[in-house]
């Protein structure tokens, strides 16, 4: 199958799930257009030999038993327009791609500007006589914060019911698409997922001392630093639990909150014990170091960051908010605590770090629980959608009247 993936090529959780989506189509012999304004930091950089089409930026890297393909969309700086029109763009390009390599279907990830630029560009193929499918797939920003704005909601709304297959990534996401959107389009959940290899550390105990010297306890969050992820009560529990036993914080990252958590360390005397690393390509190689992750959003519609952390054998200490329960279990993989509650959470995490014992015992459930997302029980969702969207429905007999 020919496959058009258009993501945000960032490291937030839609552009990951999307890069590994892509990667795990194309390892099964499928061939996978990835079409952004710049390279997905989860796609591997071309191989030396990639052919490039004339008169496009566009990479082609063998991929397993497939291919991979990167096609840019060119921002343009005109003196007419004070911003791009990304979405006129996007479009285009999405039409060219289509047309030149024959896609089978686009699978847009964000409804803002993606899935209305794939309606674009499906009206321009349609009106050259060709068909293309489109499956949107939401993932929480797009409908839960942006979309709220009743400036977007028109769009957002015809751009869901025009697609042919929707997916949100949590149930509780699916649930607030339904309350906020008059959307008629039926809405399959298909979770977020981990591919579990990736997230095995070597040498555990020895990385562990360059950040953690004297064996130390280690937390970690990881997010873009926007208001909503609360950085803040991250550094509140993490004093509250360095205060009853000796451990150091570890904050991937940036956004702008930077200057406001910069700033509290400072008040709460715990910079010292804080090491902050910035964005991070290869987030996995540091997860798996730590023995508690912190996720103290207002909001997730799934909390993927969590599941990754899981899957390394971190416990998650977390809020109780949109779609998180879905992935992290009360009193299995970790706790789940009221948004803002960092009394809570510090005791919860206390009680996991208590001792050994307890440790691994939530270690080895956060490990299984991940598993039920492992990328082998996603895939097939996902495979078994596009077969669906791409078949043909014929009539019977006596349906032809």
């Amino acid at each position: 199958m020919k496959i058009g993936i258009v993501c945000y090529p960032t490291f937030g959780g839609s552009g990951v799930v999307a890069t590994e989506l892509g990667k795990a189509l194309a390892a099964k012999g499928n061939e996978v257009h990835f079409i952004s304004y710049s390279r997905p930091v989860r796609l591997p950089p071309p191989s030396p030999s990639d052919n490039r089409a004339s008169g496009e930026h566009c990479e082609r890297s063998s991929f397993g038993s497939g291919w991979i393909f990167f096609h840019e969309v060119s921002v343009i700086d005109y003196p007419l327009f004070d911003y791009s029109p990304y979405e006129i763009l996007l479009s285009s390009k999405l039409t060219d791609v289509a047309k030149r390599y024959k896609l089978d279907l686009l699978h847009v990830h964000y409804a803002i500007p993606h899935a209305s630029a794939a309606y674009m560009a499906k009206q321009v193929l349609a009106s050259q006589g060709l068909r293309i499918k489109v499956v949107t797939t939401l993932h929480g920003t797009d409908i839960t914060l942006i979309g709220k704005d009743p400036a977007f909601e028109p769009v957002i709304t015809f751009s869901i019911n025009a697609s042919d297959a929707v997916t949100a990534v949590s149930q509780s996401l699916k649930e607030d698409t339904l309350k906020n959107f008059p959307v008629k389009k039926e809405i399959s959940v298909i979770p977020n997922f981990v591919c579990m290899e990736d997230y095995a550390v070597e040498n555990r105990k020895e990385k562990r001392k360059q950040y953690a010297a004297y064996g130390e306890n280690i937390l970690l969050h990881v997010s873009n630093f926007r208001r909503v992820k609360r950085v803040e009560d991250v550094l509140r529990v993490f004093d509250k639990v360095r205060k009853e036993i000796p451990a150091k914080l570890i904050l991937i990252g940036e956004g702008p909150e930077r200057a406001n958590i910069d700033k509290l360390c400072k008040e709460l005397d715990t910079c010292g014990d804080i090491h902050s690393l910035g964005k991070i390509k290869d987030v996995e190689k540091i997860i798996g170091l730590a023995d508690l992750f912190l996720l103290t959003s207002e909001t997730e519609s799934f909390g993927l960051a969590a599941l990754e952390a899981m899957a390394a054998k971190v416990p998650v200490i977390s809020t109780n908010t949109g779609g998180i329960p879905e992935v992290n279990v009360h009193g299995f993989s970790g706790f789940l605590s009221n948004v803002g509650d960092v009394d809570d959470m510090a005791k919860n995490a206390l009680s996991i770090l208590k001792d050994d014992k307890s440790l691994d015992l939530f270690r080895n459930n956060a490990y299984e629980q991940a598993k039920k997302f492992s990328i082998e029980k996603i895939l097939p969702m996902y495979e078994r959608l596009y077969e669906e969207v791409t078949t043909p429905l014929y009539l019977s007999p006596k349906g032809r009247g």
